[in-house]
């Protein structure tokens, strides 16, 4: 059981069908996609050294070749480890050094990055830039056939951070992956021939492993010019794509929907938009919906557990207008297929319908573990369960609403941001004694960072913030900083978080 299998079946059945385009412009057929992919992979095999199980990094900006080189991985037998290109050198190198990587994959636009994130490490991995000289050598070799792996064998290492600042690389294995495009299928959204996955959305996350159903059903990946979400892009290139779906967080849903050119668009080619990587208000799905009619679907997953756990599919969309119709579409929709899903108390206990706590999931899609730690293993997966973190609350007929997130994820842009990542770095200044730091609102981000601080007098907001500069992606930053005599903290020496949300800075 390989991934591969579905590029190299797609190269048969569907050989002369173009597979990738690059805006307007066809890149590549089927046939041809997966040729280069074999070809490549052949070669990181032959003239590279890599063995069946040997990790590849890739760092990467969206384009035609990410494509190409994660079946090529997948090709060889190899384990693919996507690294958000947006990550400072300093938080790529930690990714380089726990995977164990021996080969890292850059885009041109982030070769520099790449050679800062491997200085100091030993072993380093060896880095080759995408259409670079060396690379269009390695795609000029022998096709080879596609490796043997196993199901459980890892496919694909997704790095998610976790609430000790340290990043934890999820084993996907390909059997998980396989069941995610089942999911997808059955429950989000059944992809017919040459019907376009438009990939505006960071390919190193939930648009890349949405390319996997893409494939399967021969769907053409359409990768925007600019490699990013721009809505006159993507409102210009619905003109000549039929039958476009994408991945967006909700702020890009909102971002579309409040785009100059959102009122005059011509979306008849628009299929699918499928939200989720954060909280969608009420108010903003209702907007889309009226902006561009009941083309939605809403999932909710982890990375623990690949855009699989809860759906609301397009058909409850519909009634949008009626006010019966909100309490669904404030939900995150029901288990997926191939999923169960339960929500426990602080015992592992099955709570009955309108108890909040803790939402657990089993089933094909969780994660073998997370990558050289067991412990962190053992706290998740809980009898075959996946303790996700997140709290929630399920109605007697099957609808999981989210209450909070325990682990205090800020999400901005539809990025992830650890609270304890961006303390960790400004407590590392001598006159910092505590600092806390909480996600505010933000009418286009979603969310925000801001940070409390209680430090000796002369620091300066600027020292503090090229600290950040110096050690964290710049999405993670702290946009607003409060000095404050002190945390507000319980009996025990807790920080009370839900008092900083209301703080409100003296006039």
């Amino acid at each position: 059981m390989n991934l591969a299998n579905l590029l190299a079946r797609a190269g048969r059945v569907a050989g002369a069908d173009i597979a990738v385009s690059l805006g307007e412009a066809p890149v590549a057929t089927y046939a041809e996609l997966a040729a280069n992919a074999a070809k490549l992979a052949g070669a990181m095999t032959v003239r590279l050294g890599l063995v069946p199980g040997d990790r590849v990094a890739l760092l990467m900006s969206n384009a035609p070749f990410y494509v190409e080189t994660l079946f090529a991985c997948w090709w060889a037998g190899l384990v693919a480890v996507p690294i958000n290109a947006k990550l400072h050198p300093r938080e790529v190198a930690f990714v380089l050094a726990d995977s164990g990587a021996r080969l890292l994959i850059a885009s041109p636009d982030h070769e520099n990055d790449a050679w800062q994130a491997i200085g100091g490490l030993s072993p380093a991995p060896r880095i080759i830039v995408a259409e670079g000289g060396e690379w269009r050598g390695l795609r000029g070799g022998e096709v080879m056939g596609v490796a043997a792996t196993a199901a459980r064998d890892p496919a694909w290492l997704f790095y998610t951070s976790g609430t000790t600042g340290r990043p934890k690389g999820a084993v996907l294995s390909h059997s998980n992956l396989f069941a995610m495009c089942g999911a997808y299928a059955t429950d989000v959204d059944k992809v017919e021939p040459g019907e376009a996955l438009l990939h505006a959305a960071p390919m190193s996350h939930g648009s890349g492993l949405y390319l996997l159903p893409s494939v399967a059903g021969f769907g053409r990946q359409l990768i925007p010019e600019s490699g990013g979400f721009d809505p006159d892009e993507i409102f210009a290139l619905l003109k000549t794509s039929r039958s476009v779906s994408f991945f967006a967080a909700p702020t890009m849903v909102g971002r579309l929907v409040r785009a100059p050119a959102a009122g005059s668009a011509d979306t008849s080619n628009l299929k699918t938009i499928i939200y989720g990587g954060g909280p969608m208000y009420l108010a903003d799905i209702r907007a889309a919906l009226d902006a561009f009619g009941p083309k939605f679907v809403q999932i909710y997953g982890q990375g623990e557990t690949p855009m699989t756990i809860t759906v609301l599919p397009r058909h409850l969309h519909v009634s949008w207008k009626d006010p019966a119709s909100e309490a669904r579409l404030s939900s995150v929709g029901y288990a997926q297929s191939m999923v169960e899903v339960v929500v426990g108390d602080e015992e592992g206990r099955s709570l009955p319908p309108g108890g909040i706590g803790e939402i657990f999931v089993r089933g094909a899609t969780v994660m073998e573990g997370y990558w050289n730690d067991p412990a962190a293993t053992a706290r998740a997966l809980r009898d075959g369960w996946l303790a996700t973190g997140d709290m929630g609350e399920l109605d007697p007929h099957g609808f999981l609403t989210l209450r909070d997130r325990s682990k205090d994820v800020i999400i901005s842009g539809g990025s992830n941001i650890y609270p304890r990542e961006v303390e960790e770095v400004l407590l590392r200044h001598p006159q910092v004694r505590e600092v806390s730091v909480i996600g505010r609102l933000h009418p286009d981000w979603g969310e925000e960072v801001v940070a409390f601080v209680v430090a000796e007098p002369g620091i300066s907001i600027e020292t503090l913030d090229q600290l950040c500069v110096e050690n964290i992606a710049r999405f993670k930053r702290p946009k607003t900083y409060h000095f404050v005599e002190a945390l507000p903290k319980n009996s025990y020496g807790k920080v009370l978080k839900t008092e900083l949300r209301e703080f409100k800075p003296p006039s």
